[in-house]
């Protein structure tokens, strides 16, 4: 998918959206529950992904400023007769 596509598809949402918040006073108490699940769910996934990102990060890239030496690959050579 080109980067207008995904802008346009992104933006589409984007108005769903902000239609359906608009909508909400009106909705039914059904439906305010379903969208505050829905959106509870999308949050937390975000949330998730943050975590793991930045937990990844931290134990990949040593980002507390010093090196990990323990994760260093160490070369076995022969040893020559």
């Amino acid at each position: 998918m080109s980067s207008e596509g995904f802008l346009k598809e992104m933006q589409t949402i984007g108005e769903k959206f902000l239609l359906k918040l608009q909508r909400l006073p009106k909705a039914d108490p059904v439906e305010i529950v379903s969208f505050c699940v829905v959106l509870l769910f999308i949050v937390t996934v975000l949330l998730l992904m943050i975590i793991a990102c930045s937990c990844c990060c931290y134990s990949c890239c040593s980002c507390d400023g010093r090196p990990d030496h323990r994760r260093r690959k160490i070369q076995v050579r022969p040893v020559a007769h």
